[in-house]
């Protein structure tokens, strides 16, 4: 179990710093000056790091066939070569504008590919590890990418306290680039170690029996753990300690960030280890199984292992197996289109405003954009979390909803929220981010489970990852329609006024309706899996 324990642990400190998408709104702007390019072609940055994940499958491929600590240490590879390059072509040239525009996206391409190793890894290891409470692990861990951007910002806010705008931009590429590699490096042996304790009766995927007597008070130590780091983070970025304190005060915030996220969730390991020590016995329990097709399942009885003996306690009915679908099968499945599009006008749409969200803040006269993009972050911290919680208080009660039915809950306030952007005010600005900060963590949280409860764990690493390039379509589609009507309204290169994304605000509104319509209608026909599940 202790081993169980620091897998979590070893997932939560990578999607801590996997994210590093999620702080390209700090340094957008100043990167549109440095290479002078228009605003469709910084639209095409951000849609490049999403682009990367187009190729995400070759994650899943690997993490199928590759140790995980090597797929790990691949994709740390990648992404410190995306960003240095980046960091040394801005770095030592005379004139950032001469940089290839071409080269600079290839780069961003590459760099958004390796974040898609990374997580592929933490999904891959939480499953294998915490095979009875999937959501909760996944929950705990993933809520931590949403964390990416406020511990980056608070990094260089420390380094490049005192330097210009132009040098924190370049500092974003550098701490981009090295903080994951250095991470990958130091967590690769417990990755290492951690797939290797599966139960030798089952194949790799995860074993079928799970320790259970001390997991409840274990994930609520990692709630309160989690929960506290997440409102520590809210507090420092909405009153903006970072941005206006002395480089003193920026210290004492990264260093409460980094004990919280480093130190504190191995005191879970750590006393799960003294405890197997002094006590040398688990509780175990069988895992359930059901078929989607016959609805058998299997019943869950606890068993109680001792001296390495498994005594069962209960008599344990056998049933079908879980149904296994193949990316070949689940493209031609009505319920994965649904499915698609119900993630491309949810989610995708979150990330599309959220890497706009530095030059929305910019069209409106504001210059805390960095104060934004860590409050966003912070928010969307807690709406990975939400899921878990959710899961967590509610499971097998009459008020649980389905994955899908969960997914619709968060988009209809999300709705809201791009028609509440119309208001002419700062308050509607933060409440409105914070909202689709929230419901876009959630929905990217629930749909790694709902990927594994759909389609089955044998192929998750190449399923979900054929899920989520819908991400890069939609960055495309509506990150640069969003850029044309910003140009049709520009002066100058530069728009300023609720007019720049007034009608883009209204589609999204439109079509985040559009996605909950879609996850009822996917709620309504899986519901019974659901069911099944739980």
């Amino acid at each position: 179990m202790s081993a169980q324990w620091l897998s979590l642990v070893a997932t939560i400190w990578l999607q801590s710093v996997s994210g590093t998408s999620t702080n390209f709104p700090a340094y957008s702007s100043q990167l549109k000056r440095l290479l002078n390019i228009s605003q469709v072609e910084l639209n095409n940055l951000a849609f490049a790091s999403d682009a990367g994940k187009i190729l995400a499958w070759f994650s899943g491929v690997a993490a199928a066939h590759l140790p995980l600590w090597l797929v790990l240490l691949i994709g740390s590879l990648i992404g410190m070569i995306g960003y240095g390059v980046q960091y040394f072509l801005l770095t030592n040239l005379h004139d950032q504008s001469s940089t290839p525009y071409w080269l600079v996206f290839l780069l961003t391409v590459l760099a958004g590919n390796s974040i898609c190793w990374i997580n592929t890894v933490c999904y891959v290891l939480t499953i294998q590890s915490f095979p009875l409470d999937m959501q909760l692990a996944l929950g705990l861990s993933t809520s931590y990418q949403g964390l990416s951007a406020k511990i980056y910002a608070d990094v260089i806010d420390v380094v490049y306290a005192n330097s210009s705008s132009a040098d924190k931009a370049r500092g974003y590429l550098l701490v981009n680039s090295a903080l994951p590699f250095l991470v990958c490096i130091i967590v690769a042996p417990l990755v290492a170690r951690s797939s290797n304790v599966d139960d030798p009766r089952s194949p790799r995927g995860g074993s079928p029996f799970s320790c259970s007597r001390k997991l409840s008070s274990g994930f609520i130590v990692m709630f309160l753990i989690t929960i506290v780091t997440g409102t520590y983070a809210v507090i420092t970025s909405s009153l903006g300690v970072s941005t206006s304190s002395g480089r003193s005060s920026q210290l004492f915030i990264l260093t409460g960030i980094v004990l919280l996220v480093v130190v504190c969730p191995l005191l879970v390991p750590l006393v799960e280890k003294i405890r197997e020590t002094v006590q040398h016995k688990c509780w175990i329990r069988q895992h359930k199984v059901c078929s989607v097709l016959t609805d058998e399942s299997v019943n869950e009885a606890p068993t109680n292992l001792e001296n390495g003996e498994v005594k069962k306690e209960g008599e344990i009915s056998q049933g079908a197996e879980e149904e296994q679908i193949g990316p070949k099968l689940m493209l031609k499945k009505v319920d994965f289109w649904l499915y698609f599009f119900v993630y491309l006008f949810g989610a995708t749409l979150g990330l599309v405003f959220l890497n706009n969200l530095g030059q929305v803040v910019e069209s409106r006269g504001q210059s805390r954009t960095s104060t934004l993009v860590s409050l966003s972050s912070s928010f969307s911290f807690f709406g990975r979390l939400l899921p878990s919680l959710l899961d967590y208080f509610l499971a097998r009660t009459k008020y649980m909803s389905s994955r899908a039915g969960a997914m619709a809950m968060m988009m209809a306030p999300m709705s809201g929220a791009f028609f509440m952007l119309l208001i002419n005010n700062n308050i509607s600005l933060y409440i409105s981010t914070a909202i689709i900060s929230v419901s876009t963590g959630a929905i990217s949280t629930i749909s790694v489970s709902t990927t594994r409860e759909l389609f089955g764990a044998k192929d998750f690493g190449i399923n979900h990852n054929i899920l989520i390039i819908n991400i890069p379509v939609g960055s495309f589609i509506f990150g640069n329609s969003a850029a044309v009507l910003y140009r049709r309204n520009s002066y100058g290169g530069k728009c300023m006024g609720m007019t720049c994304y007034q009608t883009s605000f209204m589609i999204w509104g439109s079509l985040c309706c559009l996605g909950s319509l879609l996850a009822l209608i996917l709620h309504s026909r899986t519901k019974k899996l659901h069911s099944c599940n739980n």
